[in-house]
């Protein structure tokens, strides 16, 4: 790195410390983490006028995007910086030019520290299980149909898995389960129309036609269901603790186990969401919570494109904690997190796309004072 740029990053890495530094400022120094964590790479590779274009490309990359912010009078950033509430930024601007100029790393470079065994991230994978209880590994399954189940086709399609009624067919009551593990994702098509993302470690179970007075699946996990419309059968999503009605809608419903509780998002058309002990409606852009002890709560502001972030290929986070971001990291890494030490309070805010290696998102991670380390598929985080 040339003694011109090696001041203007100990500069930005002095303001990012003392929590002074503009987010223009932060995006820069994360790219300086991205192009130079490596010296003796980067000076071996690149020559003097190489590093200043480069510079000034990603110096006016990010102008640019603060002025289309401007314009668009969308906020940079939603919250003030201080040292409390470290933020999260994921450059965007100049990784296509490190990638393409050093094709085939063998390694990631994270913070001027090589992570040997770098997890890479997950992809379309799932398993279904027919109504005769034999399975079929989607992943390694051909395009085209796959078997035929009172009179519906299974048809595959790349990552997404669909239902056809076939010619003459006579509709009967028959299940199907579809299952991704850590570390998979898939998208279904049910008989009704409807489309169902399904996220990691997470199953549906559905009939292969909805033939009664409603349409009712079962699920655990979590998943985002765009619901075709039928006012005279309402679409029914059952959890282990409680049951979401709709006639036709777009919502996300998260119900691991190992969240506080089970939440249901709204994005349009309206929703019943029924427990044991209560009934509540939410209205798009609301969000109910169901906690273990059986309390409900609604939340009227929050930002639903954090909520369905996962369905469209990126980890987004508004103020979330470490614990709820390695939560996701685990299940979309299938890997094992292990928490070591007294672990800041901070929260996080940013994204960055789920096609990234793990190290990708932990070297964001670390520029708060966390440390990580990788054993095999076990990350350690350590204050």
């Amino acid at each position: 790195m040339s003694s011109q740029l090696t001041k203007e990053f100990l500069k930005l890495k002095k303001k990012f410390l003392n929590g002074t530094a503009s987010p223009a400022e932060i995006e820069l120094l994360e790219q300086y983490y991205e192009l130079f964590a490596n010296e003796e790479e980067a000076t071996s590779q690149l020559t003097e006028p190489e590093i200043v274009r480069l510079e000034e490309s990603l110096k006016e990359g990010i102008a640019y995007r603060i002025a289309a912010n401007a314009r668009q009078s969308i906020p940079f950033y939603k919250r003030t910086l201080t040292r409390a509430a470290a933020i999260l930024v994921f450059a965007s601007v100049g990784l296509y030019l490190l990638y393409n100029h050093y094709p085939g790393r063998p390694q990631q470079i994270v913070n001027n520290k090589i992570y040997k065994n770098d997890i890479a991230p997950g992809g379309n994978k799932a398993i279904l299980t027919l109504a005769d209880g034999s399975k079929l590994v989607l992943n390694n399954s051909k395009n085209g149909a796959l078997a035929t189940q009172a009179g519906i086709q299974i048809v595959k399609q790349d990552s997404t898995l669909s239902y056809k009624a076939t010619a003459g067919s006579k509709s009967q009551a028959a299940y199907n389960t579809i299952t991704t593990p850590y570390g998979g994702q898939y998208q279904l098509v049910l008989a009704d129309g409807t489309k169902v993302w399904l996220n990691a470690a997470s199953s549906l179970r559905y009939p292969t036609s909805f033939t009664g007075k409603d349409r009712s699946v079962e699920l655990t996990g979590e998943a985002y269901f765009e619901v075709a419309k039928n006012k005279n059968q309402p679409f029914n999503v059952k959890t282990a603790t409680q049951t979401v009605q709709v006639l036709g809608t777009h919502f996300n419903v998260n119900a691991y186990s190992d969240e506080k509780a089970v939440k249901t998002t709204l994005l349009e058309g309206s929703v019943k969401v029924s427990s044991a002990t209560a009934n509540v409606m939410i209205s798009p852009g609301q969000q109910s919570a169901l906690a273990k002890n059986g309390l409900f709560l609604i939340d009227k502001d929050l930002d639903t494109d954090e909520i369905v972030a996962w369905k469209n290929g990126v980890f987004q986070f508004n103020e979330a904690d470490i614990q709820t971001i390695m939560r996701q990291i685990a299940r979309w890494y299938n890997i094992d997190v292990e928490f070591k030490g007294t672990i800041p309070a901070n929260t996080y805010h940013g994204k960055i796309s789920r096609n990234s290696n793990v190290s990708q998102v932990l070297k964001i991670l670390e520029l708060s004072g966390i440390n990580f380390t990788i054993e095999g598929r076990k990350i350690t985080v350590k204050s």
